[in-house]
């Protein structure tokens, strides 16, 4: 078994970090999913962490964490295809887990439904379903209609 580490990302990170997001379908330029934003959402007390093979620098998974004030939302948490199924996603889990911890903040996400593996994972490490609630969103804030 090859040597992970889990750490903090770094500005040189986000090539291979977009490169995995590719392979795990978790990001596209619709999501708005930059280094800018990235960077923002750590700057106002969110957390990047990153799995990494120690030997390569290869990073193989990743857990975003923003923060509203009230809760922590954890995007982005994906294993590169080739480590799936190799249990990686449970100490990186278990990091974002002590960072809502550490900050005394309830932690939330969103998962599809038919991510059987991902909702296993979750429900193991005591998240727990909210009912049938419907998720909406505006990406392009452009077609925004003000209300007068």
């Amino acid at each position: 078994m090859e040597i992970i580490n889990i750490r903090d990302f770094k500005i040189d990170d986000y090539s291979q970090i977009i490169d995995l997001w590719e392979k795990t379908d978790l990001g596209n330029p619709q999501r708005g999913d930059n280094l800018e934003v990235i960077q923002k959402t750590i700057s106002i007390g969110g957390k990047f962490l990153v799995l990494e093979l120690e030997d390569s620098n290869q990073i193989i998974g990743t857990s975003w964490l923003t923060n509203d004030g009230r809760r922590l939302y954890l995007h982005h948490f994906g294993i590169h295809p080739d480590y799936q199924g190799k249990k990686l996603s449970v100490p990186l889990l278990q990091a974002s887990l002590e960072y809502a911890k550490e900050k005394e903040l309830q932690i939330k996400l969103e998962v599809h439904k038919n991510n059987f593996k991902a909702l296993n994972l979750y429900k193991k490490h005591s998240f727990k379903y909210l009912g049938d609630y419907e998720v909406y969103i505006i990406r392009d804030v452009n077609k925004i209609d003000v209300i007068r």
